[in-house]
Parts: structure tokens; sequence; C-alpha cells
């Protein structure tokens, strides 16, 4: 049977936004067959939803729509039809853990104390429970409680204050996202990436991170989507130590795949020591997984390089390796948004060691869009405020059109690499 073929474990996954990459869905559909070229199988399509865009579409506003810029939802489903007749799976990503502040549920809950939507988000009088929780985003609030001015008390928004979060221990919450899941699945999506995954449940007194009522979420929404779509899977975002990201694998009854953060951190020092047995020691100490499960390997994505379940010394080695002149710093230095050939100053070379390290390491591969092709940060801007819009330029057509052309180039180097892998 097809779910048991656990076609994850062999994808070669690319990430793109589709305005940056293709403009819209019907110029991505046009430009399909780049993927065949590369030698990728799977696609992960960066939000596509109706959104103000405060946080580049993780603020969604309508998750059964697209974004009008980027097409319509026919458009939305013929592309997964010619991505289907070629082989390719697309999986997209699923905003769990916070809306847009423009989104109706949240529009009807802040209006007024006794509104029936107002237990899908958390409020407090004074804005004084759960302290010990993650600021995801201190840039750019000093807490999680925002101030409404309509109910005289705050909501609790981790990550920008736009971004209310949701109330999963509502359980009219975990039925809303479910029917929408079955929305996009219905129009051919494969699989979907669950952002913020570890976020989901908050509690006094903890981080209100990777909690066990967390993983009961996950396993719900695991055990509804295996009775219904048992071939559709879920991807989950989270960055902890290697032994708590294996629990988001459950004992293959949670997440097919999950994305290996600290994996990506070993990549990343083994590259500036120019020690691989960094990333052997992690190998080993990961691949110990259920049979059906699988990580999501990767060097960089779209967000800034995380250093997470790192220590102060490694952290500051890799960023003023990422970033000597801290030009684009993320969580108040904790971090740098660069992309690859802006480490490495474009040195093709260099690039494709990474690329071939990315591609004989075990794993599910992602590539972020335009790193094949040596796509820099953008210029430096005094308006832009969050340095990870510095890695989401537009792609380059006319310089892939000119490396595929050229044997000696990087993309073919890569091409090479992904389809060595393939075999």
């Amino acid at each position: 049977m097809e779910q048991q073929s656990y076609w994850w474990k062999r994808a070669l996954i690319y990430e793109l936004y589709i305005d940056k990459f293709a403009d819209d869905l019907r110029g991505l559909t046009v430009r399909l067959d780049y993927f065949t070229a590369l030698g990728v199988n799977t696609l992960h399509l960066l939000p596509h939803y109706p959104s103000p865009m405060v946080d580049d579409g993780y603020d969604v506003s309508d998750y059964r729509g697209v974004r009008p810029e980027l097409g319509t939802l026919d458009d939305f489903t013929n592309c997964l039809q010619e991505a289907h007749h070629r082989g390719i799976r697309v999986i997209v990503d699923l905003v769990l853990n916070h809306v847009s502040a423009e989104h109706p549920w949240f529009v009807e809950a802040c209006s007024s104390r006794d509104n029936p939507k107002r237990d899908f988000f958390l409020w407090d009088e004074y804005g004084e429970h759960l302290k010990d929780s993650v600021n995801a985003f201190p840039d750019f609030k000093p807490s999680n409680w925002i101030w409404n001015k309509a109910t005289n008390d705050y909501y609790y928004a981790t990550f920008y204050p736009k971004q209310p979060d949701l109330n999963w221990d509502n359980p009219r919450v975990t039925e809303e996202m479910l029917a929408i899941m079955d929305f996009w699945i219905a129009r051919g999506v494969d699989g979907f990436r669950l952002d913020a995954a570890s976020h989901l449940i908050k509690r006094d007194g903890t981080a209100s991170v990777g909690l066990p009522e967390t993983h009961r979420v996950l396993k719900e929404i695991r055990a509804r989507l295996d009775q219904t779509h048992p071939d559709t899977i879920l991807v989950a975002e989270a960055h902890q130590p290697v032994a708590l990201m294996k629990t988001y694998f459950g004992v293959g009854d949670e997440c097919h795949m999950v994305y290996h953060f600290p994996l990506a951190e070993q990549f990343w020092l083994a590259l500036k020591r120019h020690d691989i047995r960094l990333v052997q020691t992690a190998v080993e100490q990961s691949f110990e997984i259920h049979e059906s499960c699988q990580w999501a390997t990767f060097l960089r994505n779209h967000d800034e390089i995380s250093l997470a379940a790192l220590g102060a010394k490694e952290k500051a080695e890799l960023n003023n390796f990422f970033d000597p002149e801290h030009r684009y710093p993320f969580k108040r230095v904790d971090a740098s948004s660069v992309r690859m050939a802006t480490i490495f100053k474009n040195d093709p070379k260099r690039m494709a060691e990474a690329f071939a390290l990315l591609y004989q390491t075990p794993g599910s591969p992602i590539m972020y869009y335009g790193d094949e092709i040596g796509m820099e940060n953008l210029p430096l801007d005094p308006a832009i405020k969050d340095t990870r819009k510095y890695v989401r330029g537009k792609f380059d057509w006319e310089e892939v059109e000119r490396q595929m052309a050229d044997p000696t180039s990087l993309w073919n180097k890569v091409a090479t690499v992904i389809k060595s892998r393939a075999c």
C-alpha cells in the first residue's frame, strides 16, 4: 500500500515563496520543469494564504484562500495537479500557533469579553501570567501580552504583536484546523509543515515549549489524518536538543518528519572548522527513530540561521563566521539572517562543499530557493527591521539560464549532487 511506501523518506525538497520565485501560481506552474531539471521531487510552498503580510504570510487572515496577488484557488489546484503529473509532491505551511489580528476569529474575539470566539485566544486582565514563556521576537516587543483597548485587557502573542496565539486547550480550535486540513488535501496537498509546532500549549511556570500537552494535540491531529488521508504527512518545525526533537515523532504516531535544527548547527560548525566528525557524531545521536519517520535536513531556510541548541561560545563563533560585520543580527544578536553565498562570499567551491555535505547526510534534504545559483542577501536598507527579509529576495531567472548553460557553474554542480543522491 502507498501509505507503507513512506514516500517522504525519499523526498528531495525545495522551499520557495511563490511570488519571489515565479510571481504567481500560474508562473510557478509554467516553471515546474525546472525542478525536474534540478533533481528535486518535493516542493515546500511558503504561506500562500490571504494575509496583511506583517510576517511575510505567517499572519494568516483566511486559511481557506489564496492571496489575490498569487492567483485563485483554481490556479492553486491546477498547479498541484501539474506538479503531480511530473511526480512532484507539494507540502504547504499550516500556521497552527497563531493567526493574523485581521483574521475574522480574532476580529470577533477582540470586540467584547462575551464574544463566542473569545476562547479561541488567550487573555489576561493584567498581562502577568506566563512570564516564563518564550518571547520569540524580543526585537519587536517587550512582552507577549498585547493590550486590547476594546476589552481593557491583554491578548497573548508569542511572535509579532499582530499575531495573536490560538488557544489549543479549546477543542473547537482543533476541529477548525482539522477541517482546514481537509480543505487543502482535497485540492491536492501532500503534506503540511506545522509552523511553530512546539509552541501550541502554554502553561505558567514553564517556557511553554514542547509541553506534553502539545504532543497530545499533535497526536490527535495525526490520528485523524491517518483515518482519512494516510498518505498526507506532517512536518514539525521545532528547535530543541536532539533527545527532545525525537519526541515529535512519538512512536510513529505523531509527525512523519521533523526539521533537524541541531544537525543544521553541526553542519555549520563542521563547515567553519573543516571537521566532518561533528556531523558524523550528530548523525549517530539522531537516527534511532521509528521506521516510518524521517529527519528533514537543511543548511538554512527562510528565517535566520537558528542556533538555539548551542552554547554561547559556539553561537558567537558561528555568528562571527556568518556575518563578521554583524550587519544582519536577529533576536538581539543571538542569530544571523544570512544566505549561503553571503557567508561564503560567493565562493562556488565552498558552496558546492556545503551542498555535498547536506546531500551526503542521511535524511530528506531541503534546499532554500536561490541557494543553487548563489543568491546573496538583499542590500542593506534602514527601513528593514526584521533582518530575515534580507534572505527573501527575488529569484534571478536570467542568472539561472546563464548557469544552466555553463557546465562548470554552481547550478550544475548542485544538480549533479542532487541527482547522485536520487540514484
